[in-house]
């Protein structure tokens, strides 16, 4: 029994998500089923966590088991064969049996992609949340430097959230001007849901100067304020897992 693992890049905009659901077509169904096509019986992957509805990957991992005695590259050329343009299989290698894609996991690194032009631009529109107001860069940056390390991160997540602690390591917090866009990397040990997204959304309020920096540490420490709106799903991209 051969332990595989992918490494999946993906545009979410035509599904419901990476996890399987009943409300539409997920990123996870088609891999599954065409996974299935391929060496003829049906597999389940493990995933290294879930993306919502729009939500893209560079670096989405899985694994799976499987009795078939193919070697790695014929499932990466194989199913990208047969997949659809908007997904795809960057790497395929054979992992030790004990290899989870999610219990493994050590970090996660995120691209949130802003474009900053006073008129929409049909080119980043898909993958950038379009702002035309400016935005406080500076200001921005000593905000993020306030959600680095430990924290609980409980004001940072949205309604239907699971997790059993709300404490989470950010390792860093970087804002990075590629003019028209702005990208903010965020690496961290783990993401409540929406947590890069409501992140993205507090900063640019205080980008727009409807808050300060400071406030940060006050939603931190759960002093009866309420973290920014939640920034547009195309706009995040998981980028990298580290095991």
């Amino acid at each position: 029994m051969a332990n595989i693992c992918l490494i999946l890049e993906f545009d979410g905009t035509a599904y419901a998500g990476w996890q399987v659901q009943a409300n539409g077509i997920s990123v996870q169904q088609v891999v599954e089923s065409t996974l299935a096509q391929l060496i003829g019986v049906p597999v389940r992957l493990i995933s290294s966590g879930r993306t919502d509805a729009g939500v893209h990957a560079r670096g989405m991992v899985v694994n799976f088991h499987t009795d078939r005695s193919l070697p790695p590259s014929a499932y990466r050329e194989g199913l990208n064969r047969l997949l659809p343009r908007d997904i795809a299989v960057r790497e395929a290698r054979q992992v030790a049996d004990d290899f989870h894609a999610r219990f493994a996991a050590r970090g996660k690194w995120y691209r949130y992609t802003l474009c900053l032009t006073p008129v929409r631009s049909p080119l980043h529109g898909r993958y950038s949340w379009q702002l035309r107001a400016p935005l406080d860069i500076s200001a921005m940056s000593a905000a993020a430097r306030h959600l680095v390390g430990v924290h609980d991160f409980a004001a940072f997540r949205t309604a239907g959230c699971d997790a059993r602690t709300t404490t989470r390591e950010i390792f860093s917090l970087d804002i990075l001007p590629a003019e028209p866009l702005l990208q903010i990397d965020v690496r961290g040990s783990g993401f409540l849901r929406n947590m890069v997204r409501v992140m993205v959304g507090t900063l640019v309020e205080v980008g727009l100067g409807k808050r300060t920096p400071e406030n940060i540490s006050l939603l931190l420490r759960g002093e009866g304020q309420r973290a920014g709106r939640t920034a547009p799903p195309q706009g995040l991209c998981l980028m990298e897992v580290w095991y």
